[in-house]
Order: structure tokens, then C-alpha cells, then sequence
């Protein structure tokens, strides 16, 4: 058994044993003067948490969780704005990317500095090919007309002197959603080039409509339009044809991203028909006016 300790309180003798002892042998202060010393928390039952309950868990697992969702939240505020201008620099670069001359450019290049060198309007027409409105190419960049509105969005460019028309456009592949970017030529009929990107198609099948070694380079200088009416372009097994229509090679082994990519051209580009027909409206050659009537001179009865 443990000796206790006792502490005179008259002379602060302490003393070791079962109990006080009857005199103080300092002062001679009798055992009622004598206290007995405890430590802190002696005597007192020790209380701790259970380690090794499911409430701990839970609690400790809920803790963890709050503070990891904080502290994302903080970081995703700070990077916000870092972010943005990412995806913004990212997709002026996607519709630069639509004119080889430009893409050609591209590559180590300040991609706002360029958009606003290159891209001179951003206009939104209607169904007719209407202007119905003029957006600031930077302020409403990104602009996005809302579901079923008649308003679809153009981008105007210039390059060597040269007018460009780029369309934005949107689908679906095989996984999820394609997009991208057409360049046409001042008659609004000739390609200029495209730009296509994906979320989540197959590395080497149908992700390869990015590439323009193998997919992209083949849209330069074919035709969207046959007799002064919209068609479109195939996406066509290699080497096959199409009557009144131009085709371009499919991906091997990404047929259905490739007919994606042909829906998309259609669909999107289908919009804007009577836009194309415009200019060849505006090149049709006059009719020669209609001769004037030959005048004759009535003659008198009788004459000579």
C-alpha cells in the first residue's frame, strides 16, 4: 500500500506514513494540526475518449471533412480568377486555331494580343442572316445565346487583308460532347480550316479529329454550299464520294466520333444557311435589262 504524506500546517513539517503522527517533531503541534497532501486529480476517476468507438470515428472523420472542404473552398477562390483567364486565353486560342495562317502563329505567342489583332467583330444573327446584335469581342467574350433562341454568334476575322467568317459549333461523340470552330472564306462557301477538341473520346481512334495531320488539315478549301444552296460536308469511309456534296476522310476506327463531327457541321453550320447565300446573292450577275421596244411611226391611209 501506498504511505501517505502529511504536512504540518503550523511549521510545514511533512511526514510520511499511515497516518499523522500524534506530536510534530519540529514544533510539537499536535495530529489536528497535520493535513494530509494528495496530488491533482487524485482520487478522481480518469476520463478519455474512446479511441476505438464508431462515435470517435465518425466525429474525427466529420472534422477532417469540414476542414479539407474549407480549405478547397479558400484555394478555389484564390484561383479563380487565375483560372478563368486560363479557360479564357484557352478558348481564344481554339478560335484562332480555326485559320492555319494564324495557328501558324500560334505557338509561344501572347493568344489575347493576337485575338484582338485578328478578330475585328463579334457579331449575333437570326435565322435570315440578320445582325441583331454587335458584342464587345472582349467584354461578352464567350457569349452564349440562350437554349432555342434565334440568335447565333460569328466571329469576325481579318487576315492579309482577307475577311474570315469563324462559327462555333457544338456536338456529341462517341463518350460525351465535341466542339469547335470553322473558318470560311470572304464567299462564305470556301473553308478556310477548322478547329475541333473533345471531353473524353478514345486516345488514337476518335480523339484524333484534334490532329491536323490527320483529320483537320482535309476541311482547307472545300465547299459548304452547291448551286447557291447550303449541303454541308461528309465525313465519309476513305475514299468514298458523295454526289453534290464534298466529303473529307473519317477517322479509322472512330467512325462514330467522325459522324458526330459531320452532325455537328450540319446541325450547327445549318443555321446560318441564309448568311451563306448572301454573298452569292450579292455576286449574282445582273440579268441584262430587256431591250427597249422598237418605236414605229403610225403611217396615214392613203399615203404616197
Amino acid at each position: 500500500m501506498a504511505t501517505k504524506k502529511f504536512r504540518c500546517k503550523v511549521c510545514g513539517y511533512i511526514h510520511e506514513g499511515d497516518k499523522a503522527p500524534d506530536v510534530c517533531p519540529v514544533c510539537q503541534a499536535p495530529a489536528s494540526e497535520f493535513e494530509e497532501i494528495t496530488e491533482p486529480g487524485e482520487g478522481k476517476k480518469k476520463k478519455g475518449v474512446n479511441t476505438n468507438g464508431n462515435s470517435y470515428t465518425l466525429i474525427y472523420m466529420t472534422v477532417i471533412i469540414v476542414i479539407v472542404s474549407l480549405l478547397l473552398s479558400v484555394v478555389s477562390g484564390i484561383l479563380k480568377e487565375r483560372q478563368n483567364k486560363n479557360v479564357r486565353l484557352d478558348t481564344m486560342k481554339q478560335i484562332l486555331s480555326s485559320v492555319p495562317a494564324i495557328e501558324s502563329q500560334l505557338a509561344g505567342q501572347d493568344a489575347e494580343a493576337m485575338y484582338n489583332e485578328y478578330i475585328k467583330e463579334f457579331i449575333v444573327l437570326n435565322k435570315a442572316g440578320e445582325t441583331v446584335k454587335t458584342l464587345d469581342k472582349n467584354a461578352d467574350f464567350g457569349y452564349k445565346p440562350e437554349k432555342d433562341a434565334d440568335e447565333y454568334p460569328l466571329y469576325i476575322a481579318e487576315v492579309d487583308g482577307q475577311t474570315k467568317y469563324i462559327i462555333p459549333m457544338n456536338g456529341v461523340g462517341l463518350w460525351g460532347a465535341i466542339w469547335g470552330y470553322i473558318a470560311l472564306d470572304n464567299d462564305r462557301n470556301t473553308v478556310d480550316g477548322v478547329f475541333f477538341s473533345h471531353a473524353s473520346e478514345t486516345p488514337g481512334l476518335g480523339a484524333d479529329i484534334v490532329s491536323p495531320e490527320k483529320f483537320r488539315n482535309q476541311f482547307h478549301g472545300k465547299h459548304i454550299m452547291n448551286n447557291g444552296e447550303f449541303v454541308s460536308l461528309l465525313v465519309v469511309k476513305p475514299g468514298a464520294k458523295a454526289d453534290g456534296v464534298e466529303t473529307v476522310d473519317g477517322i479509322s476506327g472512330g467512325t462514330i466520333t467522325s459522324k458526330g463531327v459531320e452532325t455537328m457541321l450540319r446541325n450547327c453550320l445549318g443555321n446560318y444557311a441564309a448568311f451563306f447565300k448572301q454573298a452569292g446573292q450579292a455576286n449574282a450577275p445582273v440579268a441584262d435589262a430587256a431591250p427597249a421596244a422598237e418605236v414605229v411611226e403610225p403611217q396615214t391611209e392613203g399615203g404616197n
